[in-house]
């Protein structure tokens, strides 16, 4: 018999995707032995730590004999329902805007939804091009990867607020571009898209014909005023159809509820529609009792307002911390990341960062690509906050007493 030694063969693709960032780190620090007497604090990876809405545990475990059912790929009309109402009043969206049959797709979180879509909105070939920022939440790479094109980062330096700059990017790529992946608020730097930012981006692609993909995942966690979305700038500008206008939203940040695996895709009608035929296909989705609780989420706006409180609350505090140790470093706009610039490599930095003070932090160059001579991640690090307040404290007093001994 032939071919008994012969690996089967793989999508070769699978080949440009580079092992996601915590798996570099857990190599970069193998071997290291913090110090014991102090408790080791996590400042790597954004998985909010705050304590889940009671009334949302509530709900699910009420409706936990509903999984005997096959859940739709639409989801329920009731969830559909309140995503609609919350979009419509958070955004100052027209109730005529969002249809919730035709606007609004239910998914299992934003991370298997933004890697998806990308299956579903490009057509593969040598000159397909996926834009994204750069440093970038790294779903977006591996996506255009997978759906067969090729990324073109956009670099994210401090002169420009650490926003894209749209203007700088030549015709032949908008040309080639199929799909734009944007993040307001940033991750990392937490910087957010204002009115002509979204103008400027919805303008181009109207002009080229590709997809807006806003990832907004962080949109409820801001400390002065609420973060302008897509679907709200394009309504803004005229746009009742919300043409080639497509957002991400999810509870895990929210609501803090990132194992409930709860959000939605919302926007033009007819994106919709071709990517709900996908997951008729692909996409898993949401268990009934899982709806039943997003429901209730989507619905309440006071445990909200409290998990803005201590986002802010922390904020302050550990900025304090900085601040007076001569750190410099700004609030964001929102999110909860720290974009820090460090005085060495940044790899060099969190290595010796947790071996002196058991701290983690995520090097910057992880979330970034070396484009244009320069990888913009270079000599920064990503903090999350999502600890408790002293916690957080603690970690900001060993990181200034570090950056004083170097």
């Amino acid at each position: 018999m032939t071919g008994l030694n012969t690996r089967a063969s793989m999508n070769k693709n699978l080949d440009k995707i580079l092992p996601y960032p915590f798996e570099r780190l857990a190599e970069l620090l193998a071997g290291i032995n913090p110090p014991q007497e102090k408790k080791t604090i996590r400042w790597t990876i954004g998985e909010p730590a705050h304590a889940s809405p009671e009334f949302v545990k509530k709900v699910l475990i009420e409706n936990i004999d509903s999984l005997s059912v096959y859940p739709m790929t639409k989801g329920s009309d009731e969830l559909r329902a309140a995503i609609a109402a919350w979009l419509s009043k958070r955004f100052s969206l027209p109730a005529s805007t969002i249809d919730p049959d035709k606007n609004i797709l239910p998914v299992c979180g934003t991370r298997e939804a933004l890697f998806s879509f990308a299956q579903c909105a490009v057509n593969s070939g040598p000159d397909a091009l996926v834009a994204m920022p750069n440093p970038f939440y790294q779903i977006y790479e591996g996506a255009a990867f997978m759906a067969g094109a090729s990324p073109y980062f956009m670099n994210l330096e401090a002169g420009t607020r650490f926003i894209p700059d749209f203007d700088a990017v030549p015709p032949v790529v908008w040309q080639r571009c199929q799909l734009l992946y944007v993040c307001s608020p940033n991750n990392p730097a937490g910087t957010c898209l204002g009115a002509d930012h979204w103008r400027k981006v919805i303008e181009v692609a109207h002009k080229y014909n590709f997809i807006i993909a806003a990832d907004e995942c962080y949109s409820e966690i801001y400390f002065g005023e609420p973060p302008i979305g897509l679907l709200q700038a394009a309504q803004t500008l005229g746009l009742t159809d919300l043409k080639n206008c497509i957002v991400f939203h999810s509870l895990s940040k929210r609501s803090n509820l990132p194992g409930l695996r709860s959000g939605f895709v919302a926007g033009d009608a007819q994106i919709i529609e071709k990517y709900r035929l996908y997951r008729t296909y692909h996409g898993s989705t949401m268990p009934p009792p899982s709806q039943k609780a997003s429901t209730a989420a989507w619905l309440d706006e006071e445990h909200v307002v409290a998990n803005r409180k201590l986002y802010t609350d922390k904020f302050a505090a550990v900025l304090k911390v900085l601040n007076e140790a001569g750190i410099a470093v700004e609030q964001p706009e929102g999110g909860f990341y720290l974009w820090l610039q460090v005085p060495q490599d940044d790899t060099t930095f969190a290595r010796r960062l947790y071996q002196e003070e058991n701290l983690l932090v995520l090097p910057g160059s992880y979330l970034s690509r070396e484009n244009d001579g320069q990888n913009p991640g270079y000599k920064r690090v990503r903090i999350a906050l999502v600890a408790g307040l002293e916690e957080c404290v603690e970690g900001a007093q060993r990181l200034a007493n570090f950056m004083k001994r170097l």
